[in-house]
This record gives C-alpha cells, sequence and structure tokens, in this order.
C-alpha cells in the first residue's frame, strides 16, 4: 500500500487485550503503518514483544525511555497518524481522555493526537452503565471522539451483559470508515439491494440462486465511508451485518419490492445488486409435498420486475444503478437492459470468467453508462465497489 495510512492504537489494561492482536496482525497484512502503545497495565496481559513482533514497529511504553529514535517521541507520533484507536478503552482510561489527563506515554499522546480518535470501551457491565462512565463517553463524544458500540455476552468476570470488547473485524471497519476521508457521498441516501431471494415451494423447499451478498454488502460499507445515509435491503444470507448501515431483512422477491419501492421517493441513489428470482411458484403448499412415482412439475409466474418499476417511476436527479449477470454477449444484453430499465448505469459481470460471478471474493465487471464504459478488471468486492460508486456517482456525477 503506497502512502500507507498510519494507524496508532492504544492498549489499556483489560483481559480483552489480546483480540488487539488479531486486529494489528490484519491491519499490517493490509499494508497499514501501525504503532502501538501501552499502558502499564496492558503489559500485565500481553507483552509489547508481541505487538512489536505482529506490527514490525517498537511498542511504545515508557513516557522517559531514551531508548527511541528521536523522531518517536509522543509528539511526532502524535502528527504521523491518521487515526487513533484506543481499544480496549477501559473506564479508567476513558476518565482521563475525557478530562485531558496526561499521565503517560498513551494518554499524553492521544492527547496531542488532532486526527480522528476511535474509543473502543471494554469492561464489566455494571462498569460501562455506571452514570460516571456514561457521561465521560458523553464528554468524549462531545469533543468529536468516535465511540464504538460495545458488544454483549459472556464476561471474563462471569457477568452477562454489555461490555464485551467488539470482535476485530468490527473495530477494523470502524478504523476504515474513519481513514475514509472523501465524503463525497455526504448528505445523501443511499439505497442498495442485495443477496438472493427465497421463493417457497411448501414449508420445507423452496427456489433460490447461488448469490452471497457480498457485492451489495461492499457497496454498502463503501458508500457508508463515502458518508452516505444508507439503507441496506437483504435477502437471507450468511453474512454479518454492516454496522451504521438500517439493515432491511427480506425473503421472497415481495418483499424486496415492497421494501424498496416503499422507500423510492426519499433515495438519492439505488443500487439493485440483489439477484432476484424472476419466477414463483404459482401456488405455495401449505403442508410439504411429499414425493411420489413418476416426474413433478411446478407451475411458476412472473415476480414483479423491480428495477424495471424504479426505472418507470424515477424522479428527477435520482440516481438508477443495476447490475447484469450474464453467460454470453454480455455487454449487448447489458446495455439493453440499460435502455429498457431506464438505468442510468448497469455494472455486468459474465458468470464464466474467472474470479467474477456468486459468492466469490473478488469480481471482474463493466461499468456501462449510456455514451461510456469502465473495465477496472479483477479486483476485490470492496475495491469493485469502490470503483463502482466513485466512477458512477463522483466522476460521472460531477
Amino acid at each position: 500500500m503506497s502512502d500507507a495510512p498510519c494507524v496508532l492504537i492504544g492498549v489499556t489494561g483489560g483481559i480483552a487485550v489480546y483480540k488487539i492482536c488479531t486486529l494489528v496482525s490484519s491491519l499490517k497484512k493490509q499494508g497499514y503503518e501501525v504503532h502501538v502503545l501501552m499502558s502499564d497495565h496492558a503489559k500485565e496481559f500481553v507483552s509489547p514483544l508481541t505487538f512489536q513482533t505482529l506490527s514490525g514497529q517498537r511498542v511504545i511504553t515508557d513516557m522517559f525511555s531514551t531508548d527511541y529514535e528521536p523522531d518517536v517521541h509522543h509528539i511526532s507520533l502524535a502528527k504521523k497518524a491518521d487515526v487513533f484507536v484506543l481499544a480496549p478503552a477501559t473506564a479508567n482510561v476513558i476518565a482521563k481522555v475525557s478530562n485531558g489527563i496526561a499521565d503517560d506515554m498513551l494518554t499524553t499522546t492521544f492527547l496531542a493526537c488532532t486526527a480522528p480518535k476511535l474509543i473502543v470501551p471494554a469492561m464489566n457491565t455494571h462498569m460501562l452503565e455506571n452514570p460516571v462512565t456514561q457521561d465521560n463517553l458523553a464528554k468524549c463524544r462531545k469533543y468529536g471522539m468516535h465511540v464504538l458500540q460495545s458488544g454483549c455476552g459472556y464476561l471474563a468476570c462471569g457477568d452477562t451483559g454489555s461490555g464485551r470488547l467488539p470482535e476485530p473485524d468490527e473495530i477494523e471497519d470502524a478504523i476504515k470508515e474513519l481513514l475514509h476521508t472523501d465524503k463525497f457521498l455526504k448528505g445523501k441516501k443511499v439505497l442498495i439491494t442485495a443477496g438472493p431471494t427465497q421463493e417457497a415451494i411448501d414449508p420445507v423447499r423452496y427456489i433460490t440462486n447461488h448469490s452471497s451478498g457480498k457485492m451489495g454488502y461492499a457497496l454498502a460499507r463503501v458508500a457508508r465511508n463515502a458518508g452516505a445515509d444508507v439503507t441496506l435491503v437483504a435477502g437471507v444470507n450468511s453474512l454479518p451485518d454492516v454496522p451504521r448501515v438500517e439493515m432491511v431483512k427480506v425473503v421472497s422477491a415481495a418483499d424486496m419490492a415492497e421494501a424498496v419501492l416503499s422507500r423510492q421517493k426519499d433515495m438519492d441513489v439505488m443500487i439493485l445488486a440483489a439477484a432476484v428470482a424472476d419466477y414463483r411458484p404459482v401456488h405455495e403448499a401449505s403442508e410439504k409435498i411429499h414425493k411420489q412415482d413418476g416426474a413433478a412439475s411446478i407451475a411458476l409466474e412472473r415476480t414483479q420486475d423491480i428495477l424495471a418499476t424504479l426505472g418507470e417511476n424515477k424522479k428527477e436527479g435520482q440516481v438508477l444503478i443495476g447490475f447484469s449477470m450474464e453467460t454470453e454477449n454480455l455487454i449487448e444484453n447489458s446495455r439493453r437492459k440499460l435502455a429498457r430499465k431506464n438505468c442510468d448505469f448497469i455494472v455486468a459481470n459474465n458468470l464464466k470468467v474467472k474470479g467474477a460471478g456468486f459468492n466469490t471474493p473478488t469480481n471482474v465487471v463493466t461499468i456501462l453508462s449510456k455514451d461510456d464504459s469502465l473495465e477496472p478488471g479483477l479486483l476485490s468486492k470492496d475495491e469493485t465497489a469502490e470503483t463502482i460508486l466513485n466512477w458512477c456517482l463522483k466522476e460521472k456525477r460531477a
């Protein structure tokens, strides 16, 4: 990663510190420059050598050590940071930073840093819910710091409740959102569809497809990072919810049509990445259909064409982006779909191209407008999402 973002991670004394090892390792593997600062209590749970090995950087622990290079003192490190993450953030350190107390290397650097700050609380439920802690967190938010909501579950102390440190991928997601400084969709309402629909045959069986929802979820993350107010209408899938996005869960094509069409008038951008069933059984059996000798057939009827309906009712200035999955004549078929359904853009991909298609971590797409096209090549789903949004909603709409 060229010009790698610099992430400072302040680690304080809590049993959840072990999760931060995974976070540091993941960020380092992706090319981020990661510096870890540890409180004295944090060193009781994980050694500085562990973080030094994972980050590839000298771990900062001692306020008065002379072992560091001159450009690694707290002021220069604070200036270098693109984001400062405090995780796990104990009640004690939250009390300190909310009141400007700087009595060690970690809190001194935190106070000196002007980059976006992310606080990730982790503590006993009663400590978290104590009015003093809640007041301190409110004060942090008032000063412009970002606070990631704690998880709920079984805690190391034996209690069950809020106060669990979020999983490393959740913290990483929040870091990436803060690092995305180009908020070109700020103030825009964006609706995205994702995943398959399920059309019931009987209480046991249904018709569906191989869509995983990964492309739509990537679009939701990237749109959120760009400042949009995102609604994600998702068919049944195994992906975790996208944080800080309105999640609308649906099952059938009819469910998805109702969820999408009822929201159209409020949206600035609508991106239909879901694989919606074109047909459904005419009759849904109320009881399980038992097998019999010989062949069987199921009468099917068309589902509502959501994309075409949106195109017919598109308001002035509203941007409509569709997806086209083909196995032959990709560009010709997709251009016809672009015109027939009154889309502004169509994202086309061929199921038979290596690296594209359903349930893959990558995609190979061609983005079509009425008079232009873009072929970015093989990219990850997140990179594909960034390319789609940048080209369709920033470059072409500028």
